[in-house]
């Protein structure tokens, strides 16, 4: 007999056994990298996005409106088996290995937690938290780059905060976490503690997930970050992305769980002209890197000083010393 309830699988064996559930640009593609390194542990490839995926909040890009005025969606009720069926692929070959993925929008999002937690099988979080002041910053330039970003930083602060700022509030996104799983099954982890030492926070993780940190080289706790590239002209980038809003939409509709019935390559000559002359005059590169303003720095660590209050009570750790000295 089916479940009435179209988030428990039929079947749990191909459930993960943890998740890197975020927070976004806090380092989640390198511990990703070095957990995929252990012998005894597989892990699903890519961000799945899976428990959050009809999250609009969360997923903008994963909704999309065709040229009939028509909203194509991810909505598990449309497909139940279709979804799980799409999700359990991800751990095709993982064997007798404990199974992992990664999902930097599960920490914001709530159904995600609850979803998460209603599992008939436990499953293990780990979050990695970064200075939230850092993190907005790095997420203003991530949406800046990709073409979503349509304000400077300052303006984008003024007139859409959301966009940057949501994910690094933390503490009120941990609560449905504790309040929907056993507090041993959530590990949380410091983004500067993990760059200071990877060796001992990877053998702090070790412990929680019960697998041997000897079966790790140490050629495994090198981290390799790609270096952050930036535009050479910020505001020149920024009236591009206003100029090409929709191109990019179609970007996740290959590899989402229902599919969608549009082409990915829809894209005009002028569109096509257009982009290849601003790649020329607006080349992004590292050494472009901006200076941010030390008065919109501290204005954002007065506000997440405020939000962020009771987070070293919640998760029992240290933590608001170390980024608010």
């Amino acid at each position: 007999m089916k479940s009435l309830n179209p988030w428990w699988p039929e079947d749990t064996k191909h459930l993960p056994d943890f998740i890197i559930g975020g927070a976004m640009k806090s380092g989640t593609t390198s511990l990703h990298q070095i957990l995929d390194k252990h012998p005894d542990v597989f892990m699903a490839k890519g961000e799945l996005g899976f428990f959050d995926m009809d999250n609009i909040l969360e997923h903008p890009d994963f909704n999309y409106l065709d040229k009939y005025k028509k909203w194509q969606t991810q909505n598990i009720h449309k497909n139940p088996s279709n979804a799980w069926s799409w999700y359990n692929q991800k751990f095709d070959g993982a064997h007798q290995k404990l199974k992992g993925e990664d999902s930097t929008t599960y920490l914001a999002s709530h159904i995600a937690a609850k979803r998460i937690g209603v599992q008939h099988k436990e499953i293990k979080m780990i979050f990695m938290l970064r200075h939230p002041t850092a993190r907005t910053i790095s997420n203003y330039y991530h949406l800046l780059k990709s073409g979503r970003a349509i304000y400077s930083l300052e303006d984008t602060l003024q007139f859409n905060p959301q966009s940057i700022i949501r994910r690094s509030l933390y503490k009120i996104q941990l609560e449905q976490y504790y309040k929907f799983l056993k507090p041993e099954n959530i590990k949380i982890i410091l983004f500067e503690d993990f760059i200071n030492n990877p060796e001992l926070v990877v053998s702090e993780l070790c412990s929680y997930l019960h697998i041997s940190e000897k079966k790790f080289s140490k050629e495994d706790f090198k981290l390799h970050f790609n270096k952050t590239v930036y535009p050479k002209y910020q505001k020149i980038q920024c009236f591009y992305n206003r100029l090409n809003r929709n191109i990019g939409k179609t970007r996740y509709s290959e590899s989402l769980p229902l599919k969608y019935n549009i082409k990915t390559n829809d894209i005009g000559l002028k569109e096509k002209i257009l982009k290849k002359i601003h790649t020329k005059i607006n080349p992004k590169k590292d050494k472009f890197k901006p200076d941010i303003s030390s008065n919109t720095k501290q204005f954002l660590d007065d506000y997440f000083k405020i939000e962020l209050n009771g987070l070293d009570e919640l998760t029992g750790l240290k933590i608001m010393n170390k980024w608010f000295k």
